[in-house]
């Protein structure tokens, strides 16, 4: 492959909310550069979303990086398309891929118009100093509305209409014009080939056989096959054994030059020592580090165990597995009475669970059981110390919060949501955060009066009032702060049922704050079962607990003898229902009216059960729990 200076070298990312058409517009982009056909492409299948559950949930969840060639008036340019993830879930996948950019696409639905997300991601690109083009696609929807959301667009984020570009990803309307843009709004990156090697590692992958794959942008300097190279943030030394570019799959190169990314390997065998944001140098001339990032910080938390107890050291195994691909997931082992070892996972989100569970089930084929998510807690000490609890079990109890109780005060993680709704679901909107506690609720139309701007040229002045009534007065976009533990179960499907689909939802972490919480446990026969172990507010308790006892009543097996199934909290019992008994019929082998002959076997059958409910064990397969903690 020829050499590439900075001058012909394009680095983009794709920015937008979640199914607003990345991954099918870097097809396009793909396919006009030559780098795939529709043959190669195959029907409807998206080149990026390599993943099954990408595919089949239409969304990206892991970052991809691709090399295409491009030749404009006699010169030939390297476009690096950096793809990136748009559900909330990924942000620090979002983050970590734009600091190999210089520029961004910011894709926007024209029939949805400007979402949270958008807005999310917008300001991320923005803090980087990243150059925005700003495109709108599905012109060709019935539904598209372009003028008015290139209006939103100038109000929400300050862009010109004027510099949005319209397209349609699906039918490549357009689609040269923002490939145009890319090369000549885009500015190359800045790089001496002369100085000392400076590579930035914001991404990678594990391989079998050759170990950990990186993906790095260079900085400075040539990187070349045999290089020896050291990282800033370890210490340690590798050689590189293989590098190339993505085009789209691997096609290995002799070099990587300043401003180009890349992959390389390096014989680097574990996963754990490739650090996102980490910064290599050759060896013997060391360099200042780049900023790095801060690792990711685990939000949601839920055990994975085996449906089969037997099967626990292969889902294990499964699990390391899926965790070199995706860094993010923090693992431990835990074991419990009710459902034997098992695995105590971390994810960036409820999402990201989803995902990550689906890939355990399609790619090593387990059949697993998850329990019920939680959230990291605070526990604030009386000496001063604290610690993080994620599982219900190690939740301090009642008596620990009373005085002389090791227990000051409990905090829980709370979050900055932001909502955009239509205006005729405000209302539903504001219900819904104030049934999930939330606080600071504030609101103001996605575009204030008089703040549309001028109408593009071209439109007459009827049309334009028309279209920026429209746009001023359809749309509120809500701020309100919300516990972490409300929006992890079904606040989002509650959200998107009462908008009828049409809000989005975004939030960032806002640190913690004290709460007035508990910890509800199941008792089954009396015995707590520490599976089922929840951790709930104060004012939830009540309708909580009862919810729950009427899942267990109508899931769990009946026994040869009475089980009571109750909720408590501490010593108080919050709900029960009782499981009545099976019984056999003792009477009918006797023949004949004999009453006290009857009474006498059963009497004996009632002694019995009496008996056997203070030894016996609840019968409770694993199955029952894959039931309880699936079903809605």
């Amino acid at each position: 492959m020829e050499d590439f200076p900075c001058e012909v070298i394009r680095n983009f990312s794709i920015i937008a909310h979640i199914d607003h058409g990345k991954s099918t517009l870097a097809d396009r982009l793909l396919e006009l550069t030559g780098t795939i056909t529709k043959k190669d492409k195959g029907l409807n299948q998206q080149v990026l979303d390599k993943l099954k559950v990408e595919r089949e949930r239409g969304i990206t969840g892991l970052s991809l990086s691709f090399s295409m060639f491009h030749e404009k008036n006699g010169t030939n340019y390297l476009l690096n398309l950096i793809d990136t993830p748009g559900h909330v879930d990924f942000s620090w996948e979002v983050a970590r891929s734009l600091a190999a950019c210089q520029g961004a696409l910011l894709l926007v639905d024209a029939s949805q118009g400007v979402q949270a997300q958008s807005i999310s991601v917008f300001h991320v690109a923005r803090e980087k100093g990243l150059t925005i083009i700003p495109v709108l696609n599905k012109i060709d929807l019935p539904a598209a509305q372009p003028e008015i959301v290139a209006l939103q667009m100038q109000s929400t984020f300050g862009i010109d209409p004027a510099d949005v570009i319209q397209i349609s990803a699906k039918s490549g309307k357009g689609v040269e014009k923002v490939l145009q843009a890319i090369i000549d709004r885009i500015p190359p990156p800045v790089g001496d080939p002369s100085v000392p090697l400076k590579g930035f590692l914001f991404d990678s992958s594990y391989d079998r056989y050759r170990g950990v794959i990186s993906l790095m942008s260079i900085q400075g300097g040539v990187l070349r096959k045999g290089d020896k190279i050291a990282s800033c943030h370890t210490r340690k030394k590798y050689e590189v054994t293989e590098l190339g570019v993505m085009h789209p799959e691997e096609v290995p190169t002799d070099c990587l030059r300043p401003g180009q990314v890349g992959f390389v390997a390096c014989s680097m065998k574990e996963s754990a020592e490739a650090h996102i944001g980490d910064t290599f140098y050759r060896v013997g001339h060391p360099v200042e580090p780049m900023p790095g990032f801060k690792p990711a910080k685990a939000m949601v938390y839920a055990g994975i165990y085996p449906v089969e107890s037997s099967d626990f050291l292969k889902l294990e195994e499964s699990i390391k597995r899926l965790c070199l691909t995706d860094r993010s997931v923090e693992v431990t082992r835990e074991t419990s009475s009710a459902l034997g070892q098992g695995c105590r996972l971390g994810f960036l989100g409820t999402l990201h669970l989803d995902v990550f569970r689906q890939r355990l089930e399609d790619e090593h084929d387990a059949n697993v059981i998850i329990t019920a998510p939680t959230v990291p807690y605070q526990i604030v000490h009386r000496d001063g110390s604290t610690s993080l609890v994620s599982n219900p079990t190690d939740f301090p109890d009642p008596l620990e919060f009373a005085s002389g109780g090791r227990v000051r005060a409990v905090l829980e993680p709370i979050v900055k949501a932001s909502i955009i709704v239509p205006e005729k679901y405000f209302s539903a909107m504001m219900d819904l955060c104030y049934e999930h506690r939330g606080t600071d609720l504030d609101w103001h139309p996605l575009d204030p009066p008089g703040q549309a701007g001028a109408a593009p040229a071209g439109e007459d002045s009827a049309s334009t009032a028309t279209a920026t009534a429209t746009a001023t007065t359809d749309r509120v976009l809500m701020r309100a702060t919300l516990p972490l533990a409300e929006i992890v179960t079904d606040f989002f499907d509650k959200l998107k049922s009462r908008s009828s689909g049409f809000a989005s939802f975004d939030y960032e972490d806002a640190g913690y704050e004290k709460g007035d919480l508990r910890k509800m446990t199941f008792l089954l026969n009396h015995k707590p079962v520490d599976a089922l172990a929840l951790i709930v507010h104060a004012k939830a308790v009540d309708e909580t607990g009862r919810y729950w006892v009427e899942k267990l009543f109508k899931i769990i097996p009946r026994q040869l003898f009475e089980v009571p199934i109750q909720a408590a909290v501490g010593n108080t019992i919050i709900a029960r229902r009782t499981l009545s008994a099976l019984r056999a019929d003792v009477t009918a082998g006797l023949y004949g009216g004999h009453y006290e002959r009857k009474l006498k076997h059963l009497n004996n059958q009632k002694e019995s059960k009496r008996k056997m409910k203070k030894v016996g064990r609840i019968d409770l397969p694993q199955e029952a729990f894959f039931d309880l903690l699936s079903s809605k």
